[in-house]
């Protein structure tokens, strides 16, 4: 059954090593130094095991920061003979340079930058799909796709990209907290976590929605019905 799919998905993949990468632990080691926060070791393990299971063709990853969890999927993908382009999408080129040494450490994966964040690049989309003119300013689909993204912009930007899956793609991202503590209704986290709420209740009706809590997380994803 279609809806079962996901289940399977993000269960362990048991083949596969539990210890982080090499270039993915140095890379820990810097977000350290530059006092920037991470997805946990469970879940970044969790999402390279789904993507070996999917064994994409196309992928996109928005939020990709300094490459933490991009160097987990590089090491997976180049065992890959299927992958056609890993895309990275980062909002600044602060760390678009960063990103550029590691897609150089894996030249053997077919892999791109985009600078900018997801709602945008996608109205830039929307508008090549109707003129077709030079390469699209991002993925036109993929068959995964990954949003890291703070919660006040989380669920708008899982809106924009969840077109963009193929027929059997999957869409991955963390739950975000609720916001704790005396907020006012016009709370900028408070306002985006209401959204993601309506995502979840809106969602569930065109997709399969899973969930998979972990230590340090809990990854939901989205795979579209039939």
């Amino acid at each position: 059954m279609r809806e079962e799919v996901l289940a399977a998905v993000l269960s362990a993949n048991k083949d596969l090593s539990r210890d982080e990468p090499e270039v993915a632990s140095n890379i820990g080691q810097q977000l350290e130094h530059m006092g920037l926060s991470t997805w946990s070791i469970s879940v970044r393990r969790r999402i390279r095991d789904a993507i070996a299971k999917l064994d994409p063709k196309n992928i996109l990853q928005t939020g990709a920061g300094i490459g933490h969890l991009s160097a987990w999927i590089f090491d997976c993908l180049e065992s890959s003979d299927k992958i056609e382009q890993f895309q990275m999408m980062e909002e600044g080129n602060r760390f678009a340079v960063i990103l550029t040494r590691l897609r150089e450490r894996y030249s053997s994966v077919p892999a791109s930058i985009v600078v900018g964040t997801p709602s945008l690049i996608s109205s830039e989309l929307k508008a090549w799909s109707i003129s077709k003119t030079g390469d699209p300013p991002m993925l036109p689909n993929a068959d995964v796709i990954i949003v890291d993204s703070p919660m006040v912009r989380l669920a708008n930007e899982i809106t924009s990209l969840l077109p963009l899956l193929t027929k059997n793609g999957v869409l991955f991202t963390v739950e975000p907290t609720p916001p704790v503590g005396d907020r006012e209704e016009d709370d900028p986290e408070v306002i985006g976590f209401n959204q993601w709420m309506e995502l979840i209740r809106t969602s569930n009706e065109t997709h399969h929605i899973a969930f998979a809590p972990l230590f340090g997380g809990t990854i939901v994803a989205w795979l579209l019905k039939d």
